[in-house]
């Protein structure tokens, strides 16, 4: 009786958009005191889920995008891609999936990808005559590739819960956003073939060596970062603070960044990293209850009563993250619903890296869908479009997403072949 009130009381929140980390804290605490259980006993086991190293490199990796925003890294990317795609038809569309895969090496979120390129793209295909509505949606799709590509904030999440290598997380996780991209390219030819009034930017050669020369330094940070983690120079973490560190003297070097910035830097780090946590923190609290309650067992038991078959498992992931991803935050999922799917996932055989990658790809697709839908909102408050403009923008460019999902479950060796090539 009492999980099914605390079921029934954060729902209710959800509904009405309490925020995700205080619709799960507070249910789950009141369940605390019914079962006898101290606050203390509950800030104990809130605090312990906050207190691992391997989370240590979330904040430094959202320093590290904070920076990249912050000191115009993705206007010059823009700028660049620009450049070069310009002319060709439909070249807008191609450089926001262009400009997306480049600044996912350094952003690792999808708002900050969302908002830092919103603002420069959608007024430019504006400009030259594409629809609102594509411009929304080759733009909010695209910034789906940062979570995913590394350094990605939630593979460093689920490497925690799951104890597995994030630098193989991070491998495993390149060819997938490759795909991403190359399927959001596709969609983008296609759409622009029914697109009347596009006018293609005029080339110069100059303008390409002008703008290359920008972004020579900046394409340095993923090399730092993806190289030190790979190559066994860094841990994630240390990637991550040498990365931060390097695109601070990128923002002074390129005098995008002053002094006086620093404190906005750090205030936007803080604010973000405190949200990340804060769900981490709630989340665990309420694992704990269901572990309490049993429900990873009574899980796993209809899970092997159901099938026996590794490729269905995998399906019925994909099915959940997919549901969970448009209502819940795709954080407190993870933080959920790991502890959970990993013992099963090992006993149906399956490797925790193709998990990971498969819950984190298609937990992404929540990104763009409502009720909760975070890049919806952040590209209609950039733009102020509808949100139900954005997502219907948006609806074509997630079929690609889709395909990769099935991917993943048809050939879930192929995720691994990258991290094996190179030893992790």
């Amino acid at each position: 009786m009492n999980l099914l009130l605390l079921s029934l009381g954060i729902m209710l929140l959800l509904v009405l958009r309490v925020p995700v980390a205080f619709a799960f804290l507070g249910p789950s605490l009141v369940y605390m005191l019914s079962i006898g259980q101290s606050v203390g006993m509950s800030l104990r086991l809130i605090v312990n889920a906050t207190a691992s190293f391997p989370l240590l490199a979330v904040p430094l990796f959202v320093l590290l995008g904070v920076l990249a925003n912050r000191g115009g890294i993705a206007d010059m990317l823009f700028d660049f891609a620009l450049a070069v795609l310009g002319r060709v038809r439909g070249g807008l569309g191609y450089v926001s999936v262009g400009v997306s895969l480049g600044f996912s090496w350094m952003s690792g979120s999808a708002v900050a990808d969302a908002a830092a390129l919103g603002k420069v793209q959608i007024p430019a295909m504006l400009r030259n005559g594409y629809s609102m509505r594509f411009g929304l949606g080759v733009t909010g799709a695209a910034a789906l590739i940062a979570p995913v590509m590394p350094p990605s904030i939630p593979a460093v999440i689920f490497a925690g819960l799951a104890a597995v290598s994030t630098g193989a997380l991070f491998a495993a996780s390149v060819v997938p956003a490759l795909l991403m991209a190359l399927g959001l390219c596709i969609v983008v030819f296609v759409q622009v073939r029914r697109q009347t009034g596009i006018v293609p930017v005029e080339f110069s050669m100059q303008r390409v060596f002008a703008t290359g020369r920008r972004v020579i330094a900046p394409l340095g940070a993923p090399v730092v970062i993806l190289g030190g983690i790979l190559g066994g120079f860094f841990t994630p973490t240390e990637a991550a603070a040498v990365g931060a560190a390097y695109m601070l003297l990128l923002g002074f070097a390129y005098r995008t960044l002053r002094l006086r910035d620093l404190a906005g830097v750090l205030v936007e780090t803080v604010v973000t990293t405190a949200a990340i946590m804060l769900i981490v923190a709630s989340a665990a609290l309420l694992g704990f209850i269901l572990a309490r309650e049993r429900v990873p067992q009574l899980v796993t038991e209809s899970i092997f009563g159901f099938t026996a078959d590794p490729t269905m498992f995998l399906v019925i992931t994909a099915v959940l993250m997919l549901i969970l991803g448009t209502v819940v935050d795709a954080t407190a999922v993870l933080v959920l619903v790991v502890p959970i799917l990993l013992p099963i996932s090992a006993g149906f055989g399956v490797d925790p890296i193709v998990l990971g990658v498969l819950m984190i790809v298609t937990l992404m697709i929540g990104l763009l869908t409502p009720p909760v839908g975070t890049v919806l909102y952040v590209l209609s408050s950039v733009t102020q479009a509808k949100v139900s403009e954005v997502f219907r923008g948006s609806l074509p460019f997630i079929v690609p997403f889709l395909v990769i999902v099935a991917l993943i479950i048809a050939f879930p060796d192929a995720v691994l072949w990258l991290p094996k090539a190179l030893g992790l």
